[in-house]
């Protein structure tokens, strides 16, 4: 599968939602969260497509005006921190709905 990363300043916002929301990018998996509560900057939100080739290509061609795609080696440690959240979260929900 692949993957992209891409920090967007807050106050675009609307555009980056209007990006998201393609018919191909909107099908994708996206995580959206504040810069700061992961260790980057304020103000600016990491983008997070994950999906087919060919959609997070055309997600990186939208995200390319309003933001900056992360370097390789940042970009990996960032994909690994969404990654455990993500399985963090997933095995959260299977306590409760097990319980």
């Amino acid at each position: 599968m692949a993957w992209t990363i891409f920090t967007v300043l807050s106050a675009q916002r609307t555009e980056l939602d209007a990006a998201l929301r393609d018919d191909v990018v909107g099908r994708q998996s996206q995580t959206v969260r504040e810069a700061s509560t992961l260790g980057g900057p304020a103000g600016t939100l990491y983008v997070f497509i994950e999906g087919a080739p060919e959609p997070v290509a055309r997600a990186e061609t939208l995200l390319a005006p309003l933001g900056k795609k992360l370097p390789a080696a940042e970009g990996e440690a960032l994909y690994a921190r969404f990654k455990a959240e993500e399985e963090s979260a997933s095995a959260g929900m299977g306590l409760f709905f097990t319980e």
